[in-house]
């Protein structure tokens, strides 16, 4: 197994690619209660972030935290964080139910905010962080990291900008992912406070569907959910499936799942179809099975011919820099927030539409 058998502490590194001078830009990590925390300061420090402090109740995870990061000062408290006015962005991978909350405590006290996915598991969060970003004027982020941390998905948003297949017409998007069961922490299986399967790891799926097609909206026009194989916890949910339909006719289909079987040597085979008037592009994120151990494997159908480009390590992860640009000059290049939050509300909606199947 590979030592990427685990979606939970999937950490991509990238080659340090600096936006700006050191100390010119400074954040803390709070709320480590994701691994994707360690992604988040990887992509930020390699684009010349400097990493200050670190807080988290737990003493152990603030230790763990400290072996992969010695620069960062244990903070007592958040407090301690919100008082630094040298502090420019919180990253947090809070558990689900308390990112919008932090969020809004992170704004008000005058700084970014840059949260794992899923950012919210209600309405209310949501509309919440809404009014505190339009008060405030602070940013609300999300590491959506299946398009932002994966350079096939990174070179496909250029390619569907660039007309490289016409009109996109659908997205498909297949995000399954290893139970890892044993090692999952007690709120892992509590659905109030992971937000449900379309919830949380749709959420990557809705983001792309957005990013890909070009539509600013969209509606459910079906969901579902299931929890097919584990009875001994019976709120989780490990399979969810939806489909949209942008305000532009694009259509979309996820399915999300914890069934990544034993043998596979990563741990999940993430894969994406754009289906375009003038082509298609598969992205086979993070393994070519049966072929290639490898991740980032784009493969391209256009007028011209069929072409495999294998894209590790040539495209970079630009939106850490981006974001570090954005919260400097109030700039919105990395991410709109209108985007960031749309992404939010249909997986929220999708949630609740949701239908339980088993």
């Amino acid at each position: 197994m590979s030592a990427n058998a685990d979606g939970m502490n999937y950490a991509p590194r990238g080659k340090p690619n600096p936006v700006v001078k050191a100390g010119e830009f400074i954040f803390a990590a709070a709320h480590l209660d994701h691994g994707h925390i360690v992604g988040q300061c990887n992509g930020l420090l390699e684009a010349g972030a400097e990493l200050k402090w670190v807080c988290d109740p737990d003493e152990k995870k603030v230790a763990d935290f400290q072996k992969k990061f010695p620069q960062a000062k244990a903070a007592r408290s958040l407090d301690e964080i919100l008082a630094d006015p040298g502090v420019k962005l919180v990253a947090a991978a809070a558990i689900p139910s308390d990112r919008g909350p932090l969020g809004c405590r992170v704004m008000q006290a005058g700084k970014d905010y840059f949260t794992d996915k899923t950012p919210f598991t209600t309405l209310d969060q949501l509309r919440e962080a809404q009014e505190v970003t339009a008060k405030t004027g602070q940013k609300y982020m999300v590491y959506y990291s299946e398009r932002l941390h994966v350079e096939s998905a990174m070179y496909a948003t250029d390619l569907v900008q660039q007309g490289a297949i016409g009109r996109v017409l659908q997205v498909l998007g297949l995000g399954p992912h290893r139970l890892s069961k044993t090692s999952r922490p007690a709120w892992f299986f509590q659905k109030a406070k992971y937000g449900g399967i379309l919830c949380d790891i749709g959420s990557h799926q809705f983001e792309q569907f957005l990013t890909f097609s070009g539509a600013t909206d969209a509606k459910v026009t079906h969901a579902a959910v299931a929890n097919y194989a584990n009875p001994d916890t019976p709120e989780l949910e490990d399979f969810g499936e939806a489909s949209l339909l942008g305000n532009n006719g694009a259509t979309n289909y996820i399915r999300v799942d914890w069934f990544t079987p034993a043998g596979l040597g990563t741990w999940g085979d993430g894969r994406t179809i754009i289906l375009g008037t003038d082509g298609y592009i598969e992205l086979r994120k993070y393994v070519d099975v049966g072929r290639e151990a490898t991740g980032d494997h784009l493969y391209l159908v256009d007028q011209k011919g069929e072409h495999h480009l294998s894209v590790a390590g040539k495209i970079g992860f630009r939106f850490f820099g981006e974001l570090i640009l954005d919260c400097l000059n109030r700039t919105e290049k990395a991410m709109t927030q209108a985007h960031a939050f749309k992404a939010a509300e249909l997986c929220l909606r999708a949630q609740a539409a949701a239908e339980k199947i088993a």
